[in-house]
C-alpha cells in the first residue's frame, strides 16, 4: 500500500512539475514576443506592429484605427529611454477575451516625456502555437 501511495504521489508531482515547466516556458516565450513587438513600436513602425499582432487583436482593431490610436498614444510620450519587466502573469482566461493562453507582461518604462509609466502588453498563444500581442496599454 505504501508503494502505491508513494508512486501516486510521485506521478502527481511529475505532473505538477510538467505543468509548471510549461507555464514557465510559455511566460518566457510570451515575454520575448512582447519585447520584440515593443521594439517595433519603439521604432515607430506602427503598421508592422499591427501586422505582427495576434489574430484576436486584428479581429478587434482595423489597421487604420490602430495606426491612429497608437500614433496618438505614443507620440506625446516621446522615445522609450528605459524599460524593464515588472511582472509577467500566465492566464487561461481574460475577461472579455476568447479562451486561450495569455501572459500579461507589465513593463516599467521611462519615456522622454513621461517617467514611471507602466506598459501592459498581453501576448496570446495563437492557433499556430506562436505567441503574438493581443493587447497594449500605457498607464
Amino acid at each position: 500500500m505504501k508503494f502505491i501511495t508513494v508512486a501516486a504521489f510521485a506521478v502527481g508531482m511529475l505532473s505538477l512539475s510538467s505543468v509548471y515547466a510549461q507555464k514557465t516556458d510559455s511566460v518566457a516565450l510570451a515575454q520575448t514576443a512582447a519585447t520584440q513587438w515593443l521594439e517595433v513600436v519603439d521604432a515607430g513602425d506602427y503598421a508592422a506592429s499591427w501586422d505582427q499582432a495576434g489574430s484576436v487583436f486584428k479581429g478587434m482593431v482595423e489597421k487604420s484605427k490602430w495606426l491612429d490610436a497608437i500614433q496618438g498614444l505614443r507620440s506625446p510620450l516621446g522615445a522609450a529611454k528605459f524599460r524593464k519587466v515588472k511582472s509577467a502573469d500566465y492566464k487561461k482566461n481574460i475577461q472579455g477575451a476568447p479562451e486561450g493562453e495569455y501572459v500579461t507582461v507589465q513593463f516599467e518604462t521611462t519615456f522622454e516625456n513621461k517617467n514611471g509609466a507602466i506598459e501592459v502588453v498581453t501576448p496570446m498563444k495563437d492557433k499556430d502555437g506562436t505567441w503574438r500581442v493581443t493587447g497594449y496599454f500605457v498607464h
